[in-house]
């Protein structure tokens, strides 16, 4: 049985490790919460509780990596309003782990946000200028992982997440002077997220890099009112005296190469 190790079963950790599972893997999978310990168990995933600092680890990393081929990196670097924390030097820590163990594949979950709001289309051809703490922090930590030479890694960086139970437009219901009602979306789907994953595992996909997003982008005024519309919330209000800012995120490469199907390919 092939075995995948995920370190971060969080909301898109833990049904992509359900998926895997169904499909006849063995999945090693980690939480910070000793809570959660037992929901991971219950849907067959060996758990381990590791949490990551910017001077120490702490948690079975060594076996929580044991006797897997491929790591996925699925965490999230935390890094809105005020906070200053390092989530590179949390990734460095890792590395010297990896190094050692039977991991020879790393898919390091990303964001679209390396990319900076200047209006333009982008394709991973596109050099990432990121204009947020986030995503500066999250364009080293791709670097510092895709130039190890132990290991082959694959960068997807993922657009606004939305599932069942998660969608901003429940955020921004009801709010006033929202900027940028010109600015498209770039949203994609957790099941969508979760089959991508599986793709470039499926195709043998490393050493590579990835724009995720559903090719759908409609501006953000027109989309957020029909959601807010279709699901009975109050109306968002935007601003429109500032001149909207965004990007336009190409997926192109995901269909092409991974030849990959969007299950929601509107949302």
């Amino acid at each position: 049985m092939k075995q995948i190790s995920i370190l971060g079963c969080g909301w898109l950790g833990l049904p992509l490790a359900k998926s895997l599972i169904e499909k006849g893997f063995s999945v090693n999978g980690s939480t910070t919460s000793v809570e959660k310990i037992a929901v991971l168990e219950n849907v067959g995933i060996s758990a381990f509780q590791i949490s990551l600092f910017e001077d120490k680890i702490e948690g079975n990393l060594d076996l929580f990596l044991s006797n897997s081929n491929v790591l996925i990196i699925d965490i999230p670097p935390k890094l809105r309003g005020n906070s200053s924390e390092n989530f590179v030097a949390k990734i460095q820590n890792i590395i010297p782990f990896i190094e050692k163990s039977s991991v020879e594949k790393v898919l390091f979950v990303s964001s679209t946000s390396v990319y900076s709001d200047d209006n333009s289309i982008i394709t991973e051809e596109t050099i990432p200028n990121p204009d947020s703490e986030s995503g500066k922090q999250l364009l080293e930590a791709e670097q510092l992982l895709q130039s190890n030479s132990n290991f082959q890694t694959t960068i997807v960086r993922f657009g606004g997440l939305i599932g069942e139970e998660r969608h901003p437009i429940k955020f921004l219901a009801g709010r006033k002077n929202i900027e940028n009602p010109e600015g498209p979306i770039n949203l994609i789907h957790q099941v969508d997220c979760i089959g991508i994953i599986e793709a470039i595992y499926e195709t043998n996909s490393w050493q590579e890099t990835y724009n995720a997003v559903t090719p759908y982008h409609p501006i953000r005024k027109e989309y957020y009112t029909h959601k807010a519309i279709e699901l009975n919330l109050p109306l968002p209000e935007f601003d429109e005296s500032k001149i909207s800012i965004g990007k336009t995120i190409l997926s192109k490469k995901v269909i092409e190469t991974l030849n990959y199907n969007y299950s929601f390919p509107e949302l």
